[in-house]
């Protein structure tokens, strides 16, 4: 078995290009890094390759590079990572389903992690990402999406685009918004769906509010302001499946 001890290897020095969003967009490749996400990949089908340390246990069917603990960290741009690193294959689009879940400019890689989990445990079958949201191959994303990023259809589309499509195929398009909206137990839900939830700073955008059929909110205490996205996505998702999961 060779291992591989140069941090000036070619072969290190090509995966650890994968930190950067610029070369992962261009060698269509991410990085996963620890032993539930490498099996999650490989569960769905979307890991080529593993880098592992030699005592690292796990024995999956795809090629595999013996390297060192410290070329383990080099490669993840962590202090202190799990032993093994699986090289995967961006995700590929599928036909999108009935139940939509539409992102409007997220921009902290936790809450949309946080969204993405939320989205398979609560049966959505597709989530669309807005233009300028999150990278999804961001390492904080796929860390707190805990993996299931590979268990859902995940694309990137113009929202004001989308939503004339989606409506033109007899989708229902419901936003969130204080102001008029119904409380989110007491929606109605059309069979085909979409669900837009805001940035976290601004929410919807009013161009993207003026396209929705209907919308909503989440009641609290008068003595909190908000919500985090991540948190309040949760508590619809939930509020609007309880009765079907």
């Amino acid at each position: 078995m060779e291992i591989i001890k140069s941090l000036e290897n070619k072969k290190v020095k090509y995966y650890t290009k994968l930190l950067q969003k610029k070369y992962r967009e261009e060698e269509n490749k991410f990085l996963v890094i620890g032993n539930h996400l490498v099996e999650e990949a490989y569960k769905n089908n979307c890991l080529l390759e593993v880098i592992k340390t030699e005592d690292n246990n796990i024995f999956l069917d795809v090629p595999t590079t013996y390297v060192t603990y410290e070329i383990i960290k080099k490669i993840s741009g962590m202090s202190n990572p799990q032993s093994i690193i699986g090289v995967c294959s961006c995700l590929k689009e599928e036909k999108i389903g009935n139940k939509v879940l539409m992102l409007d400019d997220v921009q902290d890689p936790g809450n949309l992690g946080t969204i993405i989990r939320s989205a398979v445990a609560f049966t959505i079958d597709t989530l669309v990402l807005s233009s300028h949201t999150v990278d999804l191959s961001n390492d904080k994303t796929i860390r707190a999406s805990e993996g299931m990023l590979f268990s859902v259809n995940i694309i990137k589309r113009d929202l004001m685009e989308l939503i004339d499509t989606l409506k033109n195929n007899n989708y229902m398009i419901y936003g969130t918004n204080v102001n008029g909206g119904k409380l989110v137990d007491k929606l109605e839900l059309n069979e085909k769906y979409a669900i837009i939830v805001g940035n976290e700073g601004s929410g919807v955008k009013e161009e993207i509010l003026a396209k929705c059929d209907e919308y909503f909110y989440v009641p609290m205490s008068t003595k909190c302001e908000s919500l985090n996205v991540g948190v309040a996505t949760s508590i619809i998702l939930y509020e609007i499946n309880k009765n079907n999961l």
